[in-house]
């Protein structure tokens, strides 16, 4: 990955209805966004010149803006088509896609309700969020200190910036000691997800996951349920304790940055990459390449 800091590269950022140079993309210091975390986003990516499931990360960004309180005001063909146009301009084939819409400088107070709500969209090349090299044997994971809220608390169903505060910590505190990662459970003790990334597990050719209930039901989760189903593969989706951890044979990561990343290690449990982790990280491959592509 680049060394270059994210606000000194060269390129153009759509902002606000416009195309930029990438770094006259600014905002004020006293953005209702930095302070209050009012500000919701999309993670994404390129393949081949084609967003995977583009709309379905629109019309996720838009959600998580109502369900943050504010209307992201731009409709979900303006914002599909602002993506394409800014792919094109950065002329990249496979890269990452980061849309995000925040409350403005106008008002600075917990309540701002008459903030202008800003949308920016971002593409840069990013490769494989763990290392290639590691990622068939399996990264490691550390556990946690920090749980995912009760959705009472927080607006779970919302991809919101304010929610990943404890990712990143939890992620810092586990990049310390050496892991990838960590492995997050849920208020009930439950587990949960990664900092960024859902999770799986494996047993007796059944693949089981967390209910989606007080995390992101993520759109690569979504996929990779729907590729194991189509190969037959039994999907159970249900609260799993810690100490079941030890009856698992597999273990593996979804998300759009991760893709499909296979585990060989949380905490004190073991993990040994096997037949259906590498299945579904070739399936999803294929599954992400457009078939333009695939055809040519």
């Amino acid at each position: 990955m680049s060394a270059v800091p994210f606000d000194q590269r060269d390129g153009e950022i759509w902002f606000n209805g416009e195309f930029v140079a990438w770094k006259d993309a600014k905002i004020h210091v006293l953005t209702h966004g930095l302070h209050y975390a009012s500000a919701v986003f999309e993670g994404e990516r390129a393949y081949a010149g084609e967003v995977f499931k583009l709309r379905e990360h629109t019309e996720r960004l838009i959600e998580s803006g109502r369900i943050l309180g504010f209307k992201v005001p731009y409709t979900a063909d303006e914002i599909d088509s602002a993506t394409n146009e800014l792919l094109r301009r950065q002329g990249f084939s496979d890269a990452y896609v980061r849309p995000i819409a925040w409350r403005g400088s106008e008002m600075m107070g917990v309540s701002a309700q008459n903030n202008r709500i800003n949308v920016a969209i971002a593409i840069w090349q990013w490769p494989s969020y763990f290392d290639p090299e590691q990622k068939m044997k399996g990264i490691r994971l550390d556990l946690a200190e920090y749980r995912r809220p009760d959705p009472k608390t927080a607006p779970s169903r919302s991809k919101a910036a304010g929610l990943y505060m404890i990712c990143t910590i939890s992620k810092h505190a586990a990049e310390a000691k050496g892991y990838a990662d960590a492995l997050m459970l849920d208020w009930r003790g439950q587990v949960a997800e990664a900092t960024g990334a859902n999770v799986f597990f494996v047993k007796d050719g059944a693949i089981h996951t967390p209910k989606a209930d007080c995390f992101l039901d993520g759109i690569t989760r979504r996929t990779v349920i729907d590729l194991a189903r189509r190969r037959g593969i039994e999907v159970v989706e249900r609260a799993i304790m810690p100490e079941e951890l030890s009856g698992f044979s597999e273990c593996f990561l979804t998300g759009t940055a991760a893709e499909v990343t296979p585990v060989a290690e949380i905490a004190d449990w073991r993990f040994t990459p096997g037949e259906i982790s590498r299945r579904l990280v070739d399936d999803y491959a294929s599954e992400v390449t457009p078939k333009r592509a695939a055809a040519e």
